[in-house]
């Protein structure tokens, strides 16, 4: 019990948490935390250029550490910047805790300057939202901000700070650190569950969802191919599971492949382990209907509020992925036929094929960046048709191999790769983004640069937004409008910010430019240019 002010009080709750990196835009409303930070060495400081990047950057620190990432803005328009992180952080299931400076309490209610109710605006989009007005309950906040981030579905928590709040000086004791509560599977469900399997003639995995770490998709990947039972990945969650599994089959989302769609439909048994089966996922709620007929669905999830809400269930289990992937360990059976031929398929529709008439084939491309990038290179992206390309061709190595946000968030590539490669300055890291979604956040690579981040970014360029494009061609052929993209010389803009920079624009080229660019450290960007008319790895935008 010491006598601190409400900033240093706050930071030495998030040392003892374990935290150990913030990404921040400063603002005056929380200048008593920056104050705090500057004689706190433990925890690095990272400096971003937008609120909005700063936000993402938390979110996939959080998704790499299974910890809150941790972001501080100020009040107003850094708060309504951030939400967009938030936002990801809730439909990607990953845990986060967003610090927002606000008014002092005294001015509250009077619409004050940059003034926001910001418990009410982050409801909808948090699992929790709270306003701490007594530096004496900073700990028991902050420890309830962490249990709830990491908890059940993990999800962002936004915590207001009033200035003055942070400025009091208090007496407050610590709390202990917060580790999740583990969920396992008790012996009567895996009972149900083994007889289900068992009984089963044709059964299908899909995974996904948060809480998947390395040692529980390798032992949920054992269990597939010991049990012949094929798994799909769920919407941009493809390495829930490496993908050189026996029994992997591919991922579902936008573009699948179609002996996977025909799978899921003929399949008797759904076990579904992490994944929420969201629109995405099934097609909008159409390859798995909410009361799918003729299919036995066995749900497996760490928040009992997502176990029976969309779909009838035969058999619910609330358990983390690490506890059921034990749990699978123990349950023997005859195998089952079908993941070898599920597997083949997968592969055969991974590999890309030449297509002619056109100058810049994406699909070769990524096989190259598999001959040449380490397995475990973590890919992130954003949002935007050009992802296809890696979703179908590029393999996935396991648990925290991708960082792609499954709200369909643009502009969440480069903040992500700058996270990943903060946390893992070893690995090889990949940020993919279109020329729409890279002016969403482009100004950080003024943070990597800066905070010396050692990534690759490919900015591929085909001069529109192609998804709205493409869904304009459909829905009114011909009557382009608003769609159209006139853009900056990538990488002389990449340049000016201190980044080695190349320009390709013919297939034959991106080899040589890859190679050039990986062989050099710091941050690389290649401009992909490209023609919108190749819309997706299957179809030109003619069809």
């Amino acid at each position: 019990m010491t006598q601190r002010t409400g900033g240093r009080l706050l930071v030495d709750q998030l040392l003892v948490q374990g935290c150990d990196r913030i990404f921040t835009v400063p603002g005056e409303s929380f200048l008593a935390v920056l104050d705090a930070l500057h004689d706190t060495p433990e925890i690095d400081l990272v400096t971003c250029r937008q609120e909005g990047g700063a936000a993402f950057m938390a979110c996939a620190d959080g998704a790499l550490t299974h910890r809150p990432g941790i972001a501080f803005v100020t009040r107003g328009p850094g708060a309504t910047n951030a939400a967009i992180g938030v936002h990801v952080a809730m439909q990607d299931s990953q845990p986060m805790i967003l610090f927002v400076g606000d008014i002092d309490r005294a001015t509250r209610d009077r619409e004050a300057f940059q003034e926001i109710d910001f418990p009410a605006m982050f409801a909808p989009i948090a699992k929790w939202a709270a306003r701490i007005d007594d530096a004496r309950r900073i700990p028991e906040y902050v420890a309830r901000a962490y249990a709830t981030a990491m908890s059940g579905r993990p999800g962002p928590v936004v915590l207001a700070l009033p200035e003055d709040m942070l400025r009091d000086t208090v007496e407050a004791a610590d709390r202990p650190r917060i580790e999740r509560v583990a969920q396992g599977c008790d012996s009567d469900q895996a009972e149900h569950l083994a007889h289900l399997i068992a009984t089963a003639e044709r059964p299908v995995a899909i995974v996904g969802g948060a809480g998947w770490d390395a040692p529980a998709g390798q032992a949920f990947a054992d269990w597939a191919a010991r049990a012949g039972v094929p798994v799909a990945a769920a919407f941009r969650r493809q390495d829930a599971i490496p993908n050189d599994c026996p029994a992997y089959a591919g991922n579902l989302g936008y573009g699948p492949n179609p002996a996977l769609v025909d799978r899921i439909r003929a399949a008797d048994l759904l076990l579904v382990v992490g994944a929420r089966l969201g629109e995405a996922t099934t097609d909008g709620y159409t390859l798995i209907t909410p009361d799918h007929p003729g299919q036995r669905l066995v749900h497996v999830h760490p928040d009992p509020d997502e176990l029976h809400r969309t779909y009838r269930t035969d058999l619910a289990i609330c358990a983390g992925m690490v506890e059921f992937a034990e749990a699978l360990a123990a349950i023997d059976g005859p195998a089952h036929p079908a993941a070898a031929e599920a597997h083949a398929d997968y592969r055969q529709w991974s590999e890309p094929q030449p297509r002619d008439g056109v100058a810049l084939d994406l699909g070769p491309c990524v096989a190259t960046m598999r001959q040449r990038l380490p397995a475990d290179t973590i890919i992130c992206n954003g949002a935007g048709n050009y992802s296809g390309w890696w979703h179908r061709y590029w393999r996935y190595a396991g648990p925290g191999t991708q960082l792609a946000p499954t709200a369909g968030a643009m502009g969440y590539g480069l903040p992500a790769a700058i996270a990943a490669s903060l946390r893992h300055p070893q690995r090889s890291v990949v940020a993919l983004a279109g020329d729409g979604c890279f002016l969403m956040n482009g100004q950080e690579l003024a943070t990597a640069v800066q905070h010396g981040a050692n990534l690759l970014i490919l900015v591929i360029d085909n001069g529109g937004y192609g998804t709205i494009r493409m869904h304009q061609e459909r829905d009114y052929p011909g009557r382009v409008s608003a769609t159209t993209l006139a853009s900056p010389d990538f990488a002389a803009l990449a340049r000016a910010y201190g980044a080695v920079a190349a320009t390709v624009e013919r297939t034959e080229d991106f080899s040589e430019a890859l190679s050039g660019l990986i062989a050099q450290t710091g941050v690389r960007l290649l401009h992909v240019k490209t023609d919108i008319a190749v819309i997706t790895p299957a179809k030109m935008l003619g069809q």
